[in-house]
């Protein structure tokens, strides 16, 4: 790989690097200075557009695209920042707010000033206790400097940011699902339409962003489109924070261009695989992502590239890696236990599915399974994620992909578990397999007996 410098990490290892001092004096703030004072807003827009910066949440939405469809005659409008970071194995946001907090609000500024946006919620998960406090200490410091508030800079440009604590919900992380909570509501997603663009916080024209996707803007302004599409491969353009953890000798959060290959992230960055054991499997961007097997680690983490081998896209691109060791069943046990216990509830097949595919592991994991419930929790799967429009919410189709990904590159070892773990009673009959199989069969077996018979 060619010689690559990082941007969105340049800070971390600086003393003292959340505070005001040590970010002006490594060049922060220029990018806002510059945009307020000699740049307008539709001119910011476009330069992001231009660079083709996608949603680093997880969707993978083109940026200015997605600030481009708020209306033009518009009288107010809000931006939410996301960082209710609860994707398993995900923590790049954190680490971003905590050791680089005005790099995030300096995005914030830029996202607000070409979005004509005035007030901002940055929406923290409810455990990130350290980063909200970082956060508010920072917002402080960025206040008293004039670079926040009224007027900022003389520009005529008014900004406030309000730190909002979520409530410990997954289904927050999904952007109308944050909207809700933020509102003081049950943080239910909304029917799109009206997406938030049009009707979002507050039933006003409303920007979600990504903290990550933020910290990128004050580069772009910086350095220009053509350097960020200078990194990366076709389509997936700029540097990636890519979180490692699991089975590997080093967890890291490591910044890279997009498109490195999963074998090189897990041989070179994080330290190879631990105890000598080779990789059995990766979750290449959270567990609703889908894995990634063993004979698949040459597939490059961008947004186009992962989808070859089946996974649903890059998400967050936090890698989880398992070893030779791990079983199969333990990982979709636990993944299905996660997602219907994080399930809203709100739609049937995301509520019902979920649920029962976790029985069915619970079932299989406690010695009672059967080689038929395996296509029971496919088609259950198939069903959740048909197509788009069948939830509110993309958790469905997430809560899904595991179990197709999971049947498709390991299904042996799930039918061997099941033949060889049978410590429970049988819970199936031939009733219930004829059901399963669309016929109604005869039955035949003893008479049941007649009561007080004379």
């Amino acid at each position: 790989m060619a010689e690559f410098e990082p941007v969105l990490s340049r800070n971390w290892n600086v003393p003292d690097s959340h505070t005001l001092k040590v970010y002006e004096s490594r060049g922060g703030y220029q990018s806002a200075r510059k945009a307020l004072t000699t740049l307008d807003p539709d001119k910011v827009v476009q330069i992001v557009k231009d660079s083709e910066l996608r949603g680093r949440g997880g969707a993978g939405f083109p940026c200015g695209m997605k600030w481009s469809f708020l209306p033009k005659d518009r009288k107010e409008t809000f931006m939410c920042i996301n960082a209710d970071e609860s994707e398993p194995s995900t923590f790049n946001n954190r680490i971003l707010m905590e050791r680089d907090p005005h790099q995030l609000i300096e995005g914030i500024m830029l996202g607000c000033f070409a979005t004509k946006a005035s007030t901002a919620y940055l929406y923290v998960r409810f455990e990130y206790i350290n980063a909200y406090r970082i956060l508010e200490r920072a917002i402080a410091e960025a206040k008293a400097a004039g670079l926040l508030g009224k007027n900022i800079l003389g520009s005529g440009f008014d900004l406030e940011i309000y730190v909002h604590r979520g409530a410990g919900a997954y289904i927050c992380g999904e952007e109308t699902g944050l909207i809700e909570s933020l509102e003081g509501k049950r943080g239910w997603p909304r029917i799109k339409p009206p997406f938030p663009a049009i009707e979002g916080a507050f039933r006003k024209p409303t920007v979600v962003n990504n903290v990550e996707t933020l910290c990128c803007v004050p580069h772009i302004l910086e350095r220009g489109a053509d350097w960020f599409k200078s990194i990366g491969t076709p389509k997936s353009y700029g540097p990636k924070l890519y979180c490692i953890s699991g089975h590997v000798n080093k967890q890291v959060c490591v910044e890279l261009p997009l498109g490195i290959t999963a074998r090189e992230l897990i041989d070179v960055h994080g330290g190879g695989v631990w105890k000598g054991r080779k990789a059995k499997a990766v979750v290449p961007g959270g567990i609703s992502m889908g894995i990634l097997s063993g004979n698949e680690l040459d597939t490059k983490l961008d947004f186009e590239d992962i989808r070859k081998p089946g996974c649903l896209g890059l998400g967050t691109a936090a890698v989880t890696v398992m070893d030779d060791q791990t079983s199969m069943v333990d990982y979709l046990y636990n993944t299905a236990r996660f997602f219907a216990h994080e399930s809203c509830g709100q739609c049937t097949p995301c509520r019902e599915g979920c649920a029962w595919i976790y029985k069915t592991m619970k079932r299989i994991k406690g010695g009672g399974g059967r080689i038929v419930d395996l296509d029971v929790m496919l088609q259950l799967a198939n069903n959740m994620g048909i197509m788009p429009g069948t939830t509110i919410c993309g958790l469905a189709d997430g809560a899904a992909w595991p179990i197709k990904n999971a049947m498709a590159k390991f299904r042996p070892e799930f039918e061997e578990y099941i033949k060889t773990h049978q410590s429970g009673p049988k819970q199936i009959t031939e009733l219930q397999e004829a059901i399963f199989q669309g016929k109604t069969p005869a039955i035949s077996g003893p008479s049941l007996p007649v009561l007080n018979a004379k």
